[in-house]
């Protein structure tokens, strides 16, 4: 994998963490809407071996009407203060929008996050125009800041495979470098619980691909939803989920506790045999 001048091996398992620059994000509550509670929120995750920082300048819930130039008044300068000081991490930014997404790539970001699905087509030549990586989501046609509502689908994972797969290919024509590409089947987005879950369950299909997979599953509504907790208490589910992901190969994990997910993904891949006990001494010695 590669975004922008950061390269990553083939085995390399990566930690997204989430930096939100909003008043009224879901799980932090506006924690780090003040720039320097949010340069904080990068300095931290960092330090606890994030090798990715998402930062994102507009909550995925409906709400406030959020236009191009307040998103970029949230997020251009600070991608700049990040790039300045931490230059060996990579900045993701969570837009749908080509506009902001040129923004960024000017002020220094590497990726791409875009949560909607290409709700914006021209997102992928910007990506392209700068060299950057892009992450490629599903949400079923979804409008950006739209709950689902009577979702549904004849085949979760084939939809899912066709527009994240079809994504791909189009930033791939557009002359994004394939190394840099990511799919996502978006947890939530565009589904309800039981989607969530099939996805979850069937995320192997999506590795067999050959697109390294990316999974955002950090205190989402499913896993609230089937364990009947609300944010805040859901760690432990999420943690669950991550090992499932894990399991069948996913690549990149977009979190809120790097930490346990870093020791969740490793343990898994210990046990799947793709990583080596840091140390293995019991009844040698």
């Amino acid at each position: 994998m590669r975004f922008g001048r950061h390269r990553f091996g083939d085995d390399a398992s990566l930690m997204m963490a989430i930096v939100n620059r909003t008043p009224d994000s879901f799980f932090d509550q506006g924690a780090t809407w003040a720039e320097d509670a949010a340069f904080a929120r990068v300095a931290e995750v960092v330090a606890q071996g994030a090798e990715i920082v998402d930062i994102g300048g507009i909550k995925a819930a409906p709400g406030v009407e959020i236009g191009p130039a307040e998103e970029k008044a949230r997020v251009v300068d600070f991608v700049a203060r990040v790039r300045e000081h931490f230059p060996e991490v990579v900045i993701s930014v969570d837009t749908w929008r080509a506009e902001v997404g040129a923004a960024v790539c000017e002020a220094g970001a590497d990726l791409l996050n875009d949560a909607w699905g290409g709700a914006d087509p021209e997102l992928v030549d910007v990506a392209a125009s700068y060299d950057v990586g892009i992450v490629c989501t599903h949400t079923g046609g979804a409008t950006p800041r739209t709950r689902p509502y009577r979702v549904e689908y004849d085949d979760v994972m084939a939809s899912v495979l066709r527009d994240t797969v079809g994504y791909a290919e189009r930033a791939l024509a557009a002359g994004v470098a394939r190394e840099s590409i990511l799919i996502d089947p978006a947890h939530d987005f565009g589904k309800n619980t039981f989607h969530s879950l099939e996805v979850t369950r069937r995320l192997g299909e999506m590795v067999e691909t050959g697109w390294p997979v990316l999974v955002s599953l950090s205190n989402k509504d499913f896993v609230g939803e089937s364990l009947g907790l609300p944010v805040g208490q859901r760690l432990t589910g999420t943690l669950a989920a991550t090992s499932v992901c894990a399991l069948a190969g996913a690549r990149v994990y977009r979190v809120h506790q790097v930490v346990e997910t870093r020791e969740t993904v490793d343990m898994v891949a210990s046990i799947a045999g793709r990583r080596a006990p840091l140390r293995a001494i019991r009844g040698i010695q």
